[in-house]
């Protein structure tokens, strides 16, 4: 099953209980809450008040976006138990991490294998709390291509890493779906948007509805269940985010 949600980094500017409002009035069922801005790391109190809004208003978390940079957060300063530790309070079942700093190219063997170790770690940490970890899906990390994101996951080869994915910017859908259909059995959840044809170039989500009837189709074949979470929006407007909001809606019930 493919449940609707929203990215609450969509809003960065809007408060936890703002979010929540919006969620609810755009009959959405779940929010990956940003680690950012809204519920920040280490901020337990903030967590658990957040994650009482959401039961209170009948919503689920879908996941904690952490922006947790495996192979370089640590030596920033930032632990994986304190992200964990805030995931735990929120009650998200997955953390988003990143696969680290720079894309597949740039990237030499040594660097692959610190950021391979280091995911086996934060996964053993984090299945010992019943969380597991999802990397993003994009660009100017391990992810940036279909195939490094696959190489990836072949080479941490644990089972509790696991991946979200999104459309890569500029990319026909043909080369969208491959990618998408090879990550499926590590599949957790999809950030959904329809930006052509650069992220600068933000358009209503119902123009791609000729690529996302793909994706969807592709998506249910695992069945299992997955979030389909709202990622920004055009102008950032309350009016375009209702508007995608009714066309996921109608997608998730009808293609």
């Amino acid at each position: 099953m493919l449940t609707p949600g929203l990215i609450s980094v969509t809003f960065r500017k809007r408060s936890p209980a703002e979010i929540i409002a919006l969620v609810s009035q755009a009959n959405l069922r779940a929010i990956e809450w940003g680690g950012d801005v809204h519920v920040p790391h280490g901020d337990l109190h903030r967590s658990m008040e957040v994650r009482r809004q959401m039961q209170d208003s009948g919503l689920v978390v879908s996941a904690y976006g952490s922006y947790y940079r495996v192979g370089q957060s640590e030596r920033e300063g930032l632990s994986f138990e304190c992200v964990l530790e805030t995931a735990v309070a929120l009650a998200a079942p997955t953390i988003r991490v990143w696969a680290g700093t720079v894309g597949s190219q740039q990237a030499d063997a040594a660097y692959r294998a610190r950021i391979i170790e280091e995911s086996r770690r934060i996964a053993d940490v984090a299945a010992a709390a019943n969380v597991s970890i999802s990397y993003e899906f994009h660009g100017g990390t391990l992810t940036d291509t279909n195939e490094s994101a696959c190489r990836l996951l072949r080479e941490v080869d644990h089972p509790n890493v696991y991946t979200f994915w999104q459309p890569p910017n500029g990319e026909q859908p043909a080369y969208c779906l491959a990618g998408l259909q090879a990550l499926l059995p590590r599949l957790t959840h999809v950030h959904v948007f329809h930006w052509w044809p650069t992220a600068s170039d933000r358009r209503p989500l119902a123009e791609g509805r000729d690529r996302w009837a793909q994706y969807l189709r592709a998506i249910r074949a695992t069945g299992r269940d997955h979030f389909a979470s709202l990622e920004f929006v055009r102008n950032d407007s309350l009016n375009a985010f209702l508007e995608d909001a009714q066309t996921l809606r109608h997608w998730l019930v009808s293609e």
